[in-house]
């Protein structure tokens, strides 16, 4: 027997009030494997809501929730039945925000949060959901998933940040929410150990290895007190945009006392870094020396310009201009914003290169083997791609 619309949207009215799938179905001259298959068809019902063995829903809708000052701020059932009768005659957001007294983007939002997986729009679904996500106090979630922990603190022990996994996680679960978590939750369980979930220690991958949080009102500026002849503000516009591959970014990576450091670039387009090797010093003529021979397997497209920060240890430029047939762009005195591409990296390296350490103890092969690790890593700057790719995709065009 075929059923219509308005029937199964009965059926729905029926089960959010309480009734078995049994009675609501009979109520309508409807199997109670139709009334099932028409409840799973609404989608995003979290488990608590839904049916038990006996085929009644767990749990009554709670009341109203008032807003500050007795307005109301939440949206009413009787809101919500308007809502699913204004999209079921086809009637824009802002036609049924004038019905219900609220602004267009309240509706909008509404629709777009409690629509089921098959785009349908049900005012009794809509409104046990919304009460279920508005109970309190809520559990947290990664003391309920032991697996999600495992792979958090796996993601984290290779390098990974909480805001990429977070984004990883909902890359592979678009449509499902039970098994992704944001970067905050991570974050509260890192430096909140009441939370729980993951491990005491694992502060320390974090790239600054922070207990806790620091306010972002402190002056992270580096000061240079060198000069060089040419400056960032003669740098080309293309660099910029990132449209055209070739531009790179540098700068030192410095162990305790500056007794050891590890040189670093990144391609600005691809976000492909490459790893300096200074074993012993890192003077002027070592670090030309490393950059030169590092570099000098690239085609010519792929180095059209460095941009350093103003570090006596590339006082030889002059060299590495001629030697890479490139131009070195100087960034201004105490802004390392301007070489923001290759901050960001360095501060990825850390996960390495801790701060505080001997950094003469990696050898070339430690170098490449981290390099290519950090090349491997998917980056959200680049639709979860990874460096490597792109800069694959780049030589491949240039053959």
């Amino acid at each position: 027997m075929a059923h219509g619309v308005q029937t199964r949207e009965r059926v729905i009215d029926l089960l959010c009030a309480g009734l078995s799938l049994r009675d609501a179905g009979r109520a309508v001259g409807a199997s109670r494997q139709a009334a099932w298959r028409w409840w799973a068809q609404c989608g995003r019902m979290e488990l608590e809501l839904a049916h038990d063995r006996r085929g009644g829903l767990v749990g009554p809708v709670p009341a109203e929730v008032p807003g500050r000052g007795g307005v109301r701020r939440a949206l009413s059932s009787e809101d919500r039945a308007v809502i699913a009768a204004g999209v079921r005659h086809r009637l824009s957001y802002v036609q049924i925000g004038v019905a219900i007294g609220r602004d267009k983007s309240v509706v909008s939002r509404e629709v777009r949060r409690n629509s089921s997986t098959n785009g349908q729009y049900y005012g009794a679904v809509a409104h046990r959901a919304a009460a279920h996500r508005r109970g309190r106090p809520k559990s947290f979630k990664l003391l309920e998933d032991p697996g999600l922990c495992r792979r958090i603190e796996t993601w984290m022990d290779q390098g990974w940040s909480p805001r990429l996994i977070a984004q990883m996680l909902a890359a592979e679960r678009r449509d499902d929410h039970t098994g992704r978590v944001s970067h905050e939750t991570i974050y509260q369980a890192l430096y909140v150990q009441a939370r729980g979930g993951l491990r005491a220690d694992l502060h320390r991958q974090l790239s600054l290895k922070r207990r806790q949080r620091v306010p972002r009102t402190r002056d992270r500026r580096a000061s240079s007190p060198y000069k060089e002849a040419f400056t960032i503000s003669q740098r080309p516009a293309e660099v910029a945009d990132r449209a055209v591959p070739g531009h790179w970014e540098g700068d030192l990576i410095v162990g305790p006392e500056s007794k050891s450091a590890v040189g670093t670039l990144v391609e600005r387009s691809t976000r492909f870094t490459i790893l300096l090797h200074l074993p012993g010093s890192h003077d002027a003529h070592t670090v030309a020396e490393a950059m030169i021979a590092e570099m000098g397997h690239l085609p010519e497209q792929l180095r059209r310009s460095i941009t350093w920060d103003r570090g006596c240890e590339l006082a030889d430029y002059a060299r590495i201009q001629v030697a890479l047939d490139t131009k070195l762009f100087f960034a201004d005195p105490h802004s390392p914003w301007q070489r923001g591409t290759n901050e960001n990296t360095n501060r990825l390296l850390r996960h390495w290169f801790a701060k505080g350490t001997d950094l003469s103890i990696h050898s070339p092969e430690d170098l490449r083997r981290i390099a290519a690790t950090l090349n491997a890593r998917p980056r959200p700057t680049l639709d979860l791609q990874t460096p490597a790719m792109r800069l694959n995709a780049l030589l491949t065009t240039a053959a």
